[in-house]
């Protein structure tokens, strides 16, 4: 293995950056953010990355903007100290819903990032399950899109709960629903809700498939508000589900979130370390590392070999 390559975690993801580093069994290198009193960042790397691959770790994640633009300024402070490849590693590409204009007058925010991400000088990246797939399109360099269902399900199997249906919260999640049903050798149903505004309140309002009498395992790629695991959950039980469990690749809890989903009828809610929990969690969130995911990922890209493997 190439072992001459720079591991580096901005400060969205140094928890994150010290579990990978420490699967590769290498040094987590050293770096700096500050952050002045007007709102200003500076980063400093304090590596010698000349002529060295960097793997850089930065999720864009709350603070949303601050995260993106210092994973910017890391991308720029990189190739301007001659490393020969950044490699941006992004468990959480925020940016990643906006990727249409499907109102009058409206950013693709989507594709502003992507065309910041090569302005500042990045590579390649690699992010864990894009809300919108179509945006890896965004981008002339390579993405490769992680999926975390492979080690979500291995937490699900763990519990233990039964026989299970996979719920999809929506029909645009119904496909990769799938392949959590597929894994997890269970039927799919899927709910449909429905959205008036832009005030992250969506409404479940029917379901599609059989749930009586087993586990309802509710799936996404993300929650903020929680409203629509809640909703989906309430349905679930009143169409004769036993029990509901939730699965998301990213949880972006507030605490309103964490209050509503301690309060609700969910026993568990599985996520990964994708993101950083900000709010006590409380008891029914259960994180999963997808540490051992992206070091794969890592090795793979320092060897020159294929990544398709983490992809089955």
């Amino acid at each position: 293995m190439d072992d001459d390559y720079v591991l580096l975690a901005g400060s969205a993801s140094r928890a994150l950056g010290i579990a990978v580093a420490e699967q590769l069994e290498h040094p987590l290198g050293h770096s700096e953010v500050i952050t002045f009193s007007e709102g200003n960042l500076f980063v400093r790397v304090e590596e010698n990355v000349r002529g060295r691959n960097v793997f850089l770790i930065q999720s864009v994640s709350r603070p949303t903007n601050d995260n993106f633009m210092e994973l910017l300024f890391w991308i720029d402070a990189l190739k301007r100290a001659s490393a020969a490849s950044v490699t941006a590693l992004i468990p959480y590409l925020s940016y990643a819903k906006g990727d249409k204009k499907d109102e009058p007058r409206v950013s693709i925010r989507a594709r502003v990032c992507a065309d910041a991400i090569e302005a500042a000088g990045a590579d390649r990246v690699v992010t864990l399950d894009l809300h919108a797939p179509q945006v890896q399109g965004f981008f002339k360099i390579p993405v490769d899109d992680l999926h975390a269902a492979p080690v979500l399900c291995a937490a699900i199997a763990a519990l233990g709960v039964g026989e299970l249906v996979v719920v999809a919260p929506d029909a645009g999640f119904a496909k990769k629903a799938g392949d959590y049903a597929h894994r997890l050798r269970a039927p799919l149903a899927v709910a449909h809700k429905e959205r008036a505004d832009h005030t992250e309140r969506a409404r479940v309002v029917r379901l599609m498939g059989e749930v009586e009498g087993r586990t309802a395992v509710l799936v996404d790629d993300f929650t903020i508000s929680g409203n629509t695991l809640v909703d989906a959950a309430r349905l679930l039980l009143a169409q004769g589900a036993t029990r509901v469990i939730a699965a998301v690749s990213q949880a972006l809890l507030n605490a309103d979130a964490c209050t509503r989903i301690a309060e609700s009828s969910i026993e568990y809610l599985l996520t990964t370390d994708a993101v950083d929990l900000s709010p006590p969690a409380g008891s029914k969130i259960h994180v999963v590392s997808v540490a051992p995911l992206f070091a794969r990922a890592i090795t793979c890209i320092a060897n020159n070999e294929s990544i398709s493997g983490l992809f089955k």
